[in-house]
C-alpha cells in the first residue's frame, strides 16, 4: 500500500511529503490523521531543526480536499464534525510543532492545501504557483481553527476577500496578500526552500523553539505570567548560548547542541 504521507529525515532536516501525486496530493481522511501523527511525532524529536513540508510530484502542493471522498464521509453534519475533528487535529500539530516549519510549494496551494502552508513558519513558492479557497462553488464554509491562519497571514479583509470571490490566483498576487515570503523561479523552489531549512538548522535550536513559543503567547493575548517573562532570560544558562558566544569571539562557526 502507498503511504500517503511520507517521511524522510537528513540530519536536523525532516521533510513531510503528501503523497498523492496522481490526484495533486488532493487531501483525505486517512491523510489528515496520519499528518497529524507524523507532526506530533517529529516535534517531540529533539534531534531535529527544521521540518520541511511539500507535495509529490513537483505540479501540486496540494487542491484542498478530495471532492469524491464527500459523499461517504462528509455528507451530514455528523460526518462533517467528525472529519473536522481529524481535520483540525492535523492542523493543530503543525502549529503546535516545536521546530520551525516550512512549506515548499511547488504548483496550486489551494484550499486544505493552502490552510496546511498557512500555519508553517516560513513559505516559499514558485512562480507557476496558485492560491485560492474556492469553496463557496461547493457550498462549503472554512470553520474556525481553519480560518485562524488565514486571517493572521492576510488580515480580515484579504481573507474574507478571498473566501467571497472564490478566486484562484498567481505567486505574486499572494506575496502581496502575505500569503508567502518568497517567489523563486520554478526550478529554484525546491533548492531555497532546503537553503532556508539548513540555515534554520545551522542556528540554535532551543532560541529557535524559544521565539515560536513566545510568539504564541504573545498571540494568545493573554496576560504574561512572572514565569514567563523570566523564560526571555533562561537562555543566558543555556550551553548553546555559550557555545554561541565562544564562537563569535573566536570567528567561528557555532555548532549548537540544543541544550
Amino acid at each position: 500500500m502507498t503511504e500517503l504521507i511520507l517521511t524522510h529525515c537528513d540530519g536536523p532536516v525532516a521533510t513531510v511529503t503528501l503523497n498523492r501525486p496522481g490526484k495533486l496530493n488532493a487531501l483525505t481522511k486517512p491523510m489528515w490523521q496520519r499528518l497529524g501523527t507524523v507532526m506530533r511525532e517529529l516535534s517531540a524529536d529533539e534531534s531535529l531543526r527544521c521540518v520541511v513540508l511539500r507535495g509529490a510530484g513537483g505540479k501540486a502542493f496540494a487542491p484542498g480536499n478530495d471532492i469524491a471522498e464527500f459523499e461517504t464521509e462528509r455528507s451530514n453534519f455528523d460526518q462533517g464534525k467528525a472529519y473536522g475533528e481529524v481535520l483540525h487535529g492535523a492542523l493543530a500539530a503543525i502549529a503546535d510543532c516545536r521546530h520551525p516549519t516550512v512549506a515548499l510549494i511547488d504548483g496550486i496551494c489551494v484550499g486544505g492545501g493552502l490552510e496546511i502552508a498557512a500555519l508553517c513558519d516560513i513559505r516559499i513558492c514558485g512562480e507557476g504557483s496558485r492560491f485560492g479557497v474556492p469553496i463557496n462553488k461547493l457550498g462549503l464554509v472554512m470553520a474556525h481553527a481553519e480560518l485562524a491562519a488565514l486571517v493572521q497571514l492576510a488580515g480580515r479583509a484579504v481573507a474574507l476577500e478571498m473566501l467571497l470571490e472564490g478566486r484562484v490566483f498567481g505567486a505574486r498576487e499572494a506575496l502581496d496578500k502575505r500569503l508567502v515570503h518568497r517567489v523563486m523561479p520554478d526550478p529554484e523552489v525546491e533548492a531555497e526552500a532546503y537553503a532556508t531549512a539548513r540555515r534554520i538548522a545551522t542556528g540554535a535550536p532551543l532560541a529557535a523553539r524559544w521565539h515560536k513559543q513566545f510568539l504564541r503567547q504573545i498571540e494568545s493575548g493573554a496576560p504574561l505570567t512572572d514565569a514567563q517573562r523570566d523564560e526571555g532570560f533562561r537562555c543566558y544558562d543555556s550551553e548553546d548560548f555559550r557555545i554561541g558566544v565562544r564562537a563569535f569571539l573566536a570567528k567561528q562557526t557555532p555548532d549548537f547542541v540544543g541544550r
